[in-house]
């Protein structure tokens, strides 16, 4: 993830535009490849909310058993996804004012975990028992990317902001650095309170964690933390996500009705409701495993996009007003990125290799043919 941030470092100094990676792909290589790039994105970000719903429904059904069945499930999720989607069709100010509610309130118990947590660690726990088989090595490197997503997200709006040449960097950097200060202090909490349990509580390893020094208090509140964590990602993919949905309805490739703006709030309503339904639909189907692998197989290869494009652009000189993000043997970093990035995709399944495949022809279809009406506006 450092060289994929380099990288994603290295394009965002370069391309003061607003799209993420979306935007870095299309300028380097044109807008069909963008176009694909911006269809991963919106895919990535629908599979990993329906996993982060999933994950957040085993924690409820740790705090409420009764929850197991499939239809109580499914009326759980409509119940969450439900009132998120008319928050944020009402308008932005609205969603904003969730997630800022939510993000303040779910890192008290991560924090607590740590700082109370970190006396009851047992030594031995932690003792490194050698190099694990290579193949299972790439698998939970391939499921645990899940866990560092996002930054491709929070640079959207890189156009938006003062001096991205510097600003860009410096955002991805820090955010990668103190994430994973905080997950390996997480980490060394649970598992040297658990040992070799840890790997017996895949449904809420640091609830668990947490009882044995903090009781069935220290339980219910990582429970409920968890819960809050989770509830803030999905806010914030309801206020994010579904406008990619109506970016690409605006551009002429998906249905015109998803485009739709609401005349009195002017939100993308339809989008919106859209994602949902499908949140929705993906979550009440399919494990948090399986979703988030599946993502990640199309985020590891929108990341490989970026790569190629940090080095197309460095090769182009494409460049702001402000002199591009650079250091120590830049172009080597995308290369090596784009190494590892093919190396984790070689130990995910045909099948999950196999949607992204599907998903990026399908897109080859609808650009083809958009292209050949003469509709679309890129």
């Amino acid at each position: 993830m450092g060289m994929i941030v380099t990288t994603i470092a290295m394009a965002g100094s370069r391309v003061a535009l607003t799209g993420g990676i979306y935007a870095y792909v299309e300028v380097a290589f044109g807008p069909y490849v963008g176009f694909l790039a911006g269809v991963l994105q919106w895919l990535t970000g629908l599979l990993a909310v329906s996993g982060v719903a999933t994950a957040m429904l085993d924690q409820v059904g740790t705090l409420a058993p009764g929850l197991d069945g499939r239809p109580l499930r499914l009326l759980v999720l409509a119940a969450i996804f439900g009132p998120l989607a008319a928050v944020n069709a009402r308008g932005v100010r609205a969603g904003t004012r969730v997630i800022e509610a939510v993000t303040a309130a779910k890192l008290v118990p991560l924090l607590l975990f740590v700082a109370v947590g970190g006396f009851f660690v047992h030594m031995d726990a932690l003792a490194w028992p050698g190099l694990p088989e290579p193949n299972a090595l790439g698998r939970s490197v391939l499921l645990l990317i899940f866990a560092y997503s996002g930054v491709e997200v929070a640079i959207a709006p890189s156009g938006e902001v003062r001096n991205p040449a510097t600003t860009v960097p410096r955002a991805v950097f820090l955010a990668l650095g103190m994430t994973t200060a905080l997950y390996i202090a997480v980490q060394i909490v649970a598992q040297g309170v658990l040992g070799g349990e840890l790997s017996a509580y895949t449904a809420a390893p640091l609830a668990e964690a947490a009882s044995r020094f903090l009781g069935g208090a220290g339980l219910t509140l990582m429970l409920l933390g968890a819960v809050c964590s989770m509830f803030g990602y999905l806010s914030g993919d309801m206020l994010s996500t579904p406008r990619s949905l109506y970016a690409i309805a605006r551009d002429g490739f998906l249905p015109a009705a998803l485009a739709r703006i609401d005349p009195v709030r002017r939100t993308p309503r339809t989008a919106i409701w859209t994602h949902a339904v499908l949140a929705v639909v993906f979550a009440s189907t399919n494990t948090f495993q399986s979703l988030a692998i599946i993502s990640n197989v199309g985020l590891l290869v929108l990341y490989l996009l970026s790569c190629g494009a940090a080095l197309e652009l460095a090769r182009r000189d494409v460049r702001t007003d402000a002199a591009p993000f650079s250091m120590r043997g830049t172009r080597l970093w995308p290369v090596l990125g784009g190494v590892i990035v093919l190396w984790i995709l070689s130990t995910a399944t045909v099948r999950e290799v196999a949607v992204t495949g599907i998903v990026l022809a399908v897109a080859t279809g609808i650009y083809v043919a958009q292209r050949l009406h003469g509709r679309t506006s890129v």
